[in-house]
């Protein structure tokens, strides 16, 4: 299925973070906390001002970005939970 964002939001998918430590330690999936950081993969066209005019996107796909901890709406598409939330709800993008 393929899910195509309207107006100014994004959809992403989460970024697993390390699951050991610097020092080695290993943190159990139930001690860990949910990741910060995701992938792009689907964006709206922009968001219509007062104007009529449309305000595209920031951000393209594959973009590695950081939001909130709990920014955006979880949902579950072909049974892989995805991140739906407005660009306004990212607060960064990631580069290499």
């Amino acid at each position: 299925m393929k899910i195509r964002p309207l107006h100014d939001r994004v959809i992403v998918k989460r970024i697993e973070a390390e699951r050991t430590t610097a020092s080695g330690i290993v943190i159990p999936d139930s001690a860990g906390e949910k990741p910060d950081q995701g992938e792009v993969i689907a964006v709206g066209p922009g968001k219509f001002l007062d104007n009529g005019e449309v305000r595209r996107v920031d951000l393209k796909v594959g973009d590695r970005v950081l939001f909130g901890k709990y920014a955006g709406q979880t949902v579950k598409v072909d049974g892989q939970e995805v991140l739906v939330m407005r660009e306004e709800d990212i607060l960064g993008v990631v580069e290499a």
